[in-house]
């Protein structure tokens, strides 16, 4: 199964970024991507997902370091589109310490897969153990084989 995954070109992700560099130092153009949108881009380019397919479910594994449950949301949008999101927020600094290095990304993180037809978007669930996420939308059952109609053959 071939899933359409929405934000992955890191090319493309560049590009926004360099429009949004640009449009700041010249007049506003209507044609550039929003802050938001870029940051959503950035956000689900970061955001590595593993997707598996069973008989009947397909599983959506992300890592979510740092994430309670609370923190994560998962959605269906638009009758087929999987949103997964979340936002690790920066640690509070104690008195008298400060950062000398931070390699740990903070901020958002942000999926969305359009699913396949036969998803069941009214049987999802979602787990987080051990900082990675596993969200489990079951299949639908295949349709039941249609049978030839027969028409009764009148004599005139």
């Amino acid at each position: 199964m071939d899933f359409r995954i929405i934000g992955m070109d890191s090319p493309l992700f560049s590009t926004l970024q360099h429009m949004m560099d640009t449009s700041e130092d010249t007049d506003k153009s209507y044609n550039a991507p929003t802050r938001t949108f870029v940051r959503d881009a950035q956000a689900m380019a970061a955001t590595p997902a593993d997707v598996k397919e069973y008989p009947n479910s397909y599983v959506f594994v992300i890592d979510m370091p740092g994430l309670k449950s609370g923190d994560i949301k998962v959605q269906v949008e638009d009758d087929n589109v999987l949103t997964i999101s979340g936002e690790r927020k920066r640690d509070e600094e104690k008195e008298g310490a400060k950062y000398v290095r931070m390699e740990r990304r903070v901020g958002k993180f942000m999926r969305k897969f359009v699913l396949p037809e036969n998803a069941n978007t009214d049987s999802i669930s979602a787990v987080c153990q051990d900082g990675v996420l596993t969200v489990t939308v079951e299949k639908l059952p295949p349709p039941e084989p249609k049978k030839p109609k027969t028409v009764e053959v009148k004599i005139a």
